[in-house]
Protein backbone atom coordinates (compact mmCIF):
# COMPACT_ATOMS: atom_id res chain seq x y z
CA UNK A 1 0.00 0.00 0.00
CA UNK A 2 2.91 3.10 0.99
CA UNK A 3 4.48 2.20 -2.89
CA UNK A 4 1.23 2.07 -4.42
CA UNK A 5 0.29 5.91 -2.17
CA UNK A 6 4.10 6.57 -3.23
CA UNK A 7 3.61 6.04 -6.85
CA UNK A 8 0.55 7.94 -7.10
CA UNK A 9 1.90 10.76 -5.07
CA UNK A 10 4.62 11.29 -7.85
CA UNK A 11 2.60 10.88 -10.62
CA UNK A 12 0.39 13.88 -9.07
CA UNK A 13 3.53 16.05 -8.33
CA UNK A 14 4.72 15.72 -11.58
CA UNK A 15 1.64 16.12 -13.39
CA UNK A 16 0.89 19.44 -11.08
CA UNK A 17 4.16 21.02 -12.14
CA UNK A 18 4.09 20.05 -15.87
CA UNK A 19 0.61 21.67 -16.56
CA UNK A 20 2.27 25.62 -16.47
CA UNK A 21 5.11 24.34 -18.83
CA UNK A 22 2.07 23.05 -21.06
CA UNK A 23 0.28 25.61 -20.47
CA UNK A 24 2.70 28.08 -22.24
CA UNK A 25 3.05 25.26 -24.50
CA UNK A 26 -0.61 25.35 -25.97
CA UNK A 27 -0.13 29.18 -25.93
CA UNK A 28 2.96 29.26 -28.08
CA UNK A 29 1.76 26.53 -31.09
CA UNK A 30 -2.43 28.02 -31.13
CA UNK A 31 -3.66 24.69 -29.24
CA UNK A 32 -6.54 26.65 -27.56
CA UNK A 33 -10.11 26.16 -27.66
CA UNK A 34 -11.74 29.28 -28.73
CA UNK A 35 -15.51 29.99 -27.46
CA UNK A 36 -18.23 27.88 -29.87
CA UNK A 37 -21.99 28.18 -29.11
CA UNK A 38 -22.14 24.30 -27.30
CA UNK A 39 -19.16 25.24 -24.96
CA UNK A 40 -19.84 26.65 -21.30
CA UNK A 41 -16.58 28.99 -20.92
CA UNK A 42 -16.33 32.47 -22.21
CA UNK A 43 -12.56 32.88 -23.11
CA UNK A 44 -9.74 31.13 -25.43
CA UNK A 45 -8.40 28.47 -23.13
CA UNK A 46 -5.23 26.32 -23.76
CA UNK A 47 -5.60 22.82 -24.06
CA UNK A 48 -3.15 19.70 -24.13
CA UNK A 49 -3.33 19.29 -20.15
CA UNK A 50 -3.40 15.28 -21.35
CA UNK A 51 0.61 15.53 -22.05
CA UNK A 52 0.96 16.92 -18.56
CA UNK A 53 -0.83 14.03 -16.77
CA UNK A 54 1.02 11.64 -19.92
CA UNK A 55 4.34 13.08 -17.67
CA UNK A 56 2.84 12.08 -14.45
CA UNK A 57 2.14 8.74 -15.50
CA UNK A 58 5.51 7.95 -16.87
CA UNK A 59 7.58 9.75 -13.94
CA UNK A 60 5.09 7.29 -11.56
CA UNK A 61 6.01 4.15 -13.51
CA UNK A 62 10.13 4.93 -13.34
CA UNK A 63 9.32 4.92 -9.95
CA UNK A 64 7.44 2.31 -9.49
CA UNK A 65 10.28 0.44 -11.66
CA UNK A 66 12.64 1.26 -8.86
CA UNK A 67 10.96 0.57 -5.75
CA UNK A 68 11.28 -3.20 -4.62
CA UNK A 69 7.98 -4.55 -4.36
CA UNK A 70 6.40 -3.19 -7.62
CA UNK A 71 9.31 -3.61 -9.80
CA UNK A 72 7.86 -7.38 -9.80
CA UNK A 73 4.93 -5.77 -11.65
CA UNK A 74 7.41 -4.84 -15.25
CA UNK A 75 9.15 -8.09 -14.27
CA UNK A 76 6.39 -10.93 -14.46
CA UNK A 77 4.05 -8.88 -16.89
CA UNK A 78 4.24 -6.36 -19.77
CA UNK A 79 1.12 -4.53 -19.30
CA UNK A 80 2.74 -1.21 -17.48
CA UNK A 81 4.53 -1.03 -20.83
CA UNK A 82 1.46 -1.60 -22.96
CA UNK A 83 0.50 1.20 -21.16
CA UNK A 84 3.01 3.47 -21.06
CA UNK A 85 3.56 2.79 -25.52
CA UNK A 86 -0.02 2.87 -26.24
CA UNK A 87 -0.92 5.93 -24.02
CA UNK A 88 2.10 7.88 -25.66
CA UNK A 89 0.58 6.75 -29.18
CA UNK A 90 -3.38 8.21 -27.78
CA UNK A 91 -1.54 11.47 -26.48
CA UNK A 92 0.10 12.02 -29.17
CA UNK A 93 -3.18 11.60 -31.65
CA UNK A 94 -4.71 14.18 -28.72
CA UNK A 95 -2.09 16.57 -28.89
CA UNK A 96 -3.02 16.60 -32.95
CA UNK A 97 -6.26 16.88 -32.58
CA UNK A 98 -5.70 19.54 -30.17
CA UNK A 99 -3.92 21.83 -32.21
CA UNK A 100 -5.23 20.87 -35.71
CA UNK A 101 -8.67 19.42 -35.00
CA UNK A 102 -8.57 16.07 -36.53
CA UNK A 103 -11.33 14.52 -37.94
CA UNK A 104 -13.24 11.84 -36.27
CA UNK A 105 -12.15 8.98 -38.40
CA UNK A 106 -8.58 10.18 -38.25
CA UNK A 107 -9.06 10.12 -34.49
CA UNK A 108 -10.54 6.11 -34.59
CA UNK A 109 -7.76 4.94 -36.37
CA UNK A 110 -5.75 6.19 -33.79
CA UNK A 111 -7.53 5.22 -30.45
CA UNK A 112 -7.54 1.32 -32.54
CA UNK A 113 -4.31 1.88 -33.02
CA UNK A 114 -3.48 2.08 -29.31
CA UNK A 115 -5.61 -0.18 -28.07
CA UNK A 116 -4.00 -2.62 -30.49
CA UNK A 117 -0.65 -2.18 -28.80
CA UNK A 118 -2.43 -3.14 -25.38
CA UNK A 119 -3.37 -6.24 -26.91
CA UNK A 120 0.13 -6.59 -28.59
CA UNK A 121 1.09 -7.20 -25.17
CA UNK A 122 -0.99 -9.11 -24.36
CA UNK A 123 -3.09 -7.00 -22.28
CA UNK A 124 -6.50 -8.40 -23.38
CA UNK A 125 -9.39 -10.41 -22.18
CA UNK A 126 -9.02 -14.54 -22.18
CA UNK A 127 -12.00 -15.47 -19.67
CA UNK A 128 -15.31 -14.52 -18.22
CA UNK A 129 -17.77 -16.03 -16.45
CA UNK A 130 -21.05 -17.26 -17.77
CA UNK A 131 -24.68 -18.12 -16.19
CA UNK A 132 -25.04 -20.51 -18.95
CA UNK A 133 -23.12 -24.27 -19.57
CA UNK A 134 -22.19 -26.36 -16.61
CA UNK A 135 -18.93 -27.35 -15.72
CA UNK A 136 -20.27 -30.11 -14.09
CA UNK A 137 -21.16 -28.77 -10.57
CA UNK A 138 -24.03 -27.04 -11.76
CA UNK A 139 -22.11 -23.32 -11.38
CA UNK A 140 -22.18 -21.89 -15.18
CA UNK A 141 -18.76 -21.72 -17.41
CA UNK A 142 -15.78 -20.41 -17.46
CA UNK A 143 -15.80 -18.72 -21.18
CA UNK A 144 -12.41 -18.92 -22.67
CA UNK A 145 -12.06 -16.73 -25.92
CA UNK A 146 -9.47 -17.25 -27.98
CA UNK A 147 -6.88 -15.05 -29.47
CA UNK A 148 -8.76 -12.87 -31.99
CA UNK A 149 -12.12 -13.00 -30.20
CA UNK A 150 -10.10 -11.86 -26.80
CA UNK A 151 -8.22 -9.03 -29.27
CA UNK A 152 -11.51 -7.94 -30.62
CA UNK A 153 -13.56 -7.89 -27.77
CA UNK A 154 -10.06 -6.26 -25.81
CA UNK A 155 -9.84 -3.52 -28.62
CA UNK A 156 -13.68 -2.34 -28.41
CA UNK A 157 -13.82 -1.98 -25.11
CA UNK A 158 -10.88 0.13 -25.38
CA UNK A 159 -12.47 2.80 -27.92
CA UNK A 160 -15.42 2.66 -26.01
CA UNK A 161 -14.27 3.24 -23.05
CA UNK A 162 -12.08 6.34 -24.60
CA UNK A 163 -14.96 7.91 -26.66
CA UNK A 164 -17.00 7.50 -23.65
CA UNK A 165 -14.63 10.37 -21.39
CA UNK A 166 -14.21 12.19 -24.89
CA UNK A 167 -17.85 12.68 -24.77
CA UNK A 168 -17.94 13.38 -21.17
CA UNK A 169 -15.47 16.14 -20.55
CA UNK A 170 -17.39 19.29 -20.96
CA UNK A 171 -17.21 21.11 -17.56
CA UNK A 172 -14.39 21.85 -15.91
CA UNK A 173 -12.93 19.38 -13.88
CA UNK A 174 -15.43 16.77 -14.89
CA UNK A 175 -13.47 14.24 -16.80
CA UNK A 176 -10.57 14.88 -14.34
CA UNK A 177 -12.73 14.16 -11.47
CA UNK A 178 -14.61 10.73 -12.70
CA UNK A 179 -10.88 9.62 -13.70
CA UNK A 180 -9.87 10.47 -10.45
CA UNK A 181 -12.56 8.56 -8.74
CA UNK A 182 -13.12 5.52 -11.42
CA UNK A 183 -9.37 4.56 -11.19
CA UNK A 184 -9.27 4.67 -7.29
CA UNK A 185 -12.27 2.37 -7.79
CA UNK A 186 -10.24 -0.08 -10.16
CA UNK A 187 -7.32 0.31 -7.66
CA UNK A 188 -9.28 -1.06 -4.50
CA UNK A 189 -11.05 -3.77 -6.78
CA UNK A 190 -7.20 -4.65 -8.33
CA UNK A 191 -6.14 -4.57 -4.38
CA UNK A 192 -8.78 -6.89 -3.20
CA UNK A 193 -7.77 -9.00 -5.78
CA UNK A 194 -4.36 -9.01 -4.40
CA UNK A 195 -5.44 -10.21 -0.90
CA UNK A 196 -7.95 -12.88 -2.46
CA UNK A 197 -5.04 -14.10 -4.53
CA UNK A 198 -2.67 -14.08 -1.35
CA UNK A 199 -0.70 -11.32 -2.37
CA UNK A 200 0.29 -12.86 -6.08
CA UNK A 201 2.40 -11.04 -8.19
CA UNK A 202 0.49 -11.49 -11.40
CA UNK A 203 -2.10 -8.93 -9.99
CA UNK A 204 0.24 -5.82 -9.41
CA UNK A 205 -0.12 -4.43 -12.84
CA UNK A 206 -3.91 -3.60 -12.81
CA UNK A 207 -3.30 -1.60 -9.05
CA UNK A 208 -0.50 0.07 -10.74
CA UNK A 209 -1.90 1.33 -13.55
CA UNK A 210 -4.96 2.76 -11.67
CA UNK A 211 -2.70 3.99 -8.80
CA UNK A 212 -0.59 6.53 -11.55
CA UNK A 213 -3.82 7.25 -13.00
CA UNK A 214 -5.39 8.48 -9.95
CA UNK A 215 -1.97 10.46 -9.43
CA UNK A 216 -2.12 12.22 -13.00
CA UNK A 217 -5.71 13.28 -12.41
CA UNK A 218 -5.47 14.30 -8.86
CA UNK A 219 -2.47 16.05 -10.24
CA UNK A 220 -4.18 18.20 -12.94
CA UNK A 221 -7.45 18.88 -10.92
CA UNK A 222 -6.50 21.86 -8.97
CA UNK A 223 -5.63 23.57 -12.55
CA UNK A 224 -8.59 22.40 -14.14
CA UNK A 225 -11.67 23.00 -11.63
CA UNK A 226 -14.12 25.87 -12.13
CA UNK A 227 -12.59 28.35 -12.81
CA UNK A 228 -10.47 26.39 -15.18
CA UNK A 229 -6.67 27.74 -15.96
CA UNK A 230 -6.20 24.81 -18.97
CA UNK A 231 -8.12 22.23 -20.47
CA UNK A 232 -6.90 18.40 -21.11
CA UNK A 233 -8.17 18.27 -24.44
CA UNK A 234 -8.47 14.76 -26.20
CA UNK A 235 -4.99 14.52 -25.23
CA UNK A 236 -6.07 13.86 -21.83
CA UNK A 237 -9.63 12.67 -21.96
CA UNK A 238 -8.35 9.62 -24.83
CA UNK A 239 -5.92 8.93 -21.81
CA UNK A 240 -8.04 8.50 -19.01
CA UNK A 241 -10.45 6.47 -21.27
CA UNK A 242 -7.25 4.03 -22.51
CA UNK A 243 -5.76 3.66 -19.09
CA UNK A 244 -9.22 2.67 -17.15
CA UNK A 245 -9.72 -0.05 -20.26
CA UNK A 246 -6.13 -1.23 -19.65
CA UNK A 247 -6.21 -1.82 -15.59
CA UNK A 248 -9.87 -3.24 -15.94
CA UNK A 249 -8.55 -5.79 -18.42
CA UNK A 250 -5.53 -6.47 -16.91
CA UNK A 251 -7.87 -7.19 -13.84
CA UNK A 252 -10.20 -9.07 -15.58
CA UNK A 253 -7.44 -11.98 -15.83
CA UNK A 254 -6.63 -12.08 -12.21
CA UNK A 255 -10.08 -13.92 -11.07
CA UNK A 256 -9.47 -17.12 -9.36
CA UNK A 257 -12.77 -18.50 -10.86
CA UNK A 258 -12.11 -21.86 -8.63
CA UNK A 259 -12.49 -20.35 -5.54
CA UNK A 260 -16.38 -18.85 -6.76
CA UNK A 261 -19.23 -20.80 -6.76
CA UNK A 262 -22.84 -20.08 -8.03
CA UNK A 263 -24.12 -18.61 -4.93
CA UNK A 264 -20.88 -16.02 -5.25
CA UNK A 265 -22.74 -14.16 -8.37
CA UNK A 266 -21.29 -11.07 -7.96
CA UNK A 267 -17.56 -12.57 -7.06
CA UNK A 268 -17.86 -14.35 -10.52
CA UNK A 269 -19.21 -11.36 -12.98
CA UNK A 270 -17.24 -9.10 -10.65
CA UNK A 271 -14.47 -7.42 -13.23
CA UNK A 272 -17.10 -6.88 -15.64
CA UNK A 273 -20.07 -5.23 -13.00
CA UNK A 274 -17.13 -2.95 -11.98
CA UNK A 275 -16.85 -1.87 -15.40
CA UNK A 276 -20.05 -1.40 -16.00
CA UNK A 277 -20.15 0.87 -12.93
CA UNK A 278 -17.14 2.46 -13.30
CA UNK A 279 -17.63 4.02 -16.70
CA UNK A 280 -21.74 3.96 -16.54
CA UNK A 281 -22.15 7.96 -16.17
CA UNK A 282 -19.97 8.15 -19.53
CA UNK A 283 -21.57 5.39 -20.63
CA UNK A 284 -25.10 6.60 -20.41
CA UNK A 285 -23.71 9.96 -22.03
CA UNK A 286 -22.04 8.46 -25.46
CA UNK A 287 -25.48 5.82 -25.35
CA UNK A 288 -28.19 8.88 -25.24
CA UNK A 289 -25.56 10.91 -27.57
CA UNK A 290 -25.55 8.39 -30.30
CA UNK A 291 -28.83 7.56 -30.05
CA UNK A 292 -29.99 11.44 -30.05
CA UNK A 293 -27.73 11.96 -33.22
CA UNK A 294 -28.68 9.11 -35.05
CA UNK A 295 -32.17 9.97 -34.69
CA UNK A 296 -32.14 13.16 -35.89
CA UNK A 297 -30.00 11.73 -38.88
CA UNK A 298 -26.32 13.31 -38.11
CA UNK A 299 -23.38 11.59 -37.72
CA UNK A 300 -22.80 9.96 -33.92
CA UNK A 301 -19.40 12.08 -33.44
CA UNK A 302 -21.09 15.68 -34.41
CA UNK A 303 -21.54 18.04 -31.55
CA UNK A 304 -24.66 19.37 -29.57
CA UNK A 305 -25.46 20.49 -26.20
CA UNK A 306 -27.58 18.36 -24.72
CA UNK A 307 -24.79 16.31 -22.54
CA UNK A 308 -25.50 15.38 -19.38
CA UNK A 309 -23.91 18.00 -17.64
CA UNK A 310 -25.88 20.32 -20.14
CA UNK A 311 -28.96 19.51 -18.61
CA UNK A 312 -27.73 19.56 -15.36
CA UNK A 313 -27.05 23.70 -16.05
CA UNK A 314 -30.19 24.15 -17.60
CA UNK A 315 -32.59 22.92 -14.76
CA UNK A 316 -30.59 25.74 -12.67
CA UNK A 317 -27.18 23.91 -11.35
CA UNK A 318 -24.07 25.78 -11.32
CA UNK A 319 -20.93 24.80 -13.14
CA UNK A 320 -19.60 23.02 -9.91
CA UNK A 321 -22.57 21.87 -8.10
CA UNK A 322 -23.03 20.43 -11.87
CA UNK A 323 -19.92 18.66 -11.71
CA UNK A 324 -19.81 18.08 -8.20
CA UNK A 325 -23.01 16.07 -9.27
CA UNK A 326 -21.78 13.84 -11.54
CA UNK A 327 -19.01 13.32 -9.12
CA UNK A 328 -21.36 12.05 -6.44
CA UNK A 329 -23.43 9.60 -9.07
CA UNK A 330 -19.72 8.29 -10.55
CA UNK A 331 -18.82 7.70 -6.66
CA UNK A 332 -21.50 6.22 -5.45
CA UNK A 333 -22.16 3.24 -8.54
CA UNK A 334 -17.93 2.95 -8.92
CA UNK A 335 -17.32 2.55 -4.98
CA UNK A 336 -20.78 0.74 -4.84
CA UNK A 337 -19.94 -1.84 -7.12
CA UNK A 338 -16.28 -2.07 -5.71
CA UNK A 339 -17.76 -2.53 -2.18
CA UNK A 340 -20.21 -5.11 -3.64
CA UNK A 341 -17.35 -7.28 -4.84
CA UNK A 342 -15.42 -7.15 -1.25
CA UNK A 343 -18.27 -6.85 1.85
CA UNK A 344 -21.27 -7.93 2.76
CA UNK A 345 -24.00 -7.66 -0.23
CA UNK A 346 -27.10 -7.10 1.90
CA UNK A 347 -25.47 -4.29 3.93
CA UNK A 348 -23.51 -2.60 0.86
CA UNK A 349 -26.74 -2.79 -1.09
CA UNK A 350 -28.52 -0.82 1.45
CA UNK A 351 -25.42 1.78 1.72
CA UNK A 352 -25.97 1.68 -2.49
CA UNK A 353 -29.49 2.56 -2.13
CA UNK A 354 -29.06 5.06 0.28
CA UNK A 355 -26.47 6.81 -1.42
CA UNK A 356 -28.30 6.48 -4.85
CA UNK A 357 -31.31 7.97 -3.49
CA UNK A 358 -29.81 10.79 -1.82
CA UNK A 359 -27.73 11.95 -5.64
CA UNK A 360 -31.29 11.92 -6.77
CA UNK A 361 -32.90 14.27 -4.72
CA UNK A 362 -29.72 16.27 -4.45
CA UNK A 363 -29.94 16.34 -8.51
CA UNK A 364 -33.51 17.10 -8.59
CA UNK A 365 -33.57 20.53 -6.35
CA UNK A 366 -33.80 22.97 -8.68
CA UNK A 367 -36.90 21.04 -9.75
CA UNK A 368 -38.53 21.17 -6.28
CA UNK A 369 -38.08 24.71 -5.89
CA UNK A 370 -39.94 25.38 -9.00
CA UNK A 371 -43.34 24.96 -7.69
CA UNK A 372 -42.55 27.34 -4.51
CA UNK A 373 -41.40 30.11 -6.95
CA UNK A 374 -44.71 29.79 -8.58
Amino acid sequence: MREYLLVALTAAVVTFLLVGLVRALAFRIGAVAYPRQRDVHVKPMPRMGGLAMYGGVIGGMLLAHQLPVLRSAFDFSDDPYAVMIGGGVIVLVGVLDDRFELDSLTKLAGQVTSAGILVLFGLQWLVFWVPWGDDGAGTGSVLALDQNQGALLSVLLAVTMVNAMNFVDGLDGLAAGIGLIAAIATCAFSIGLLADNGGEVGAYPPALIAATLAGACLGFLPHNFNPARIFMGDSGSMLIGLMLAAATTSASGKINYSSLDATDLLGLLSPLVVVAAVLFVPMLDLLMAVVRRTRRGESPFSADKMHLHHRLLEIGHSQRRAVLLIYLWAGVLAFGAVALTLFDDAVVLWCLAIGLLLALLVSAIPRLREPRRG
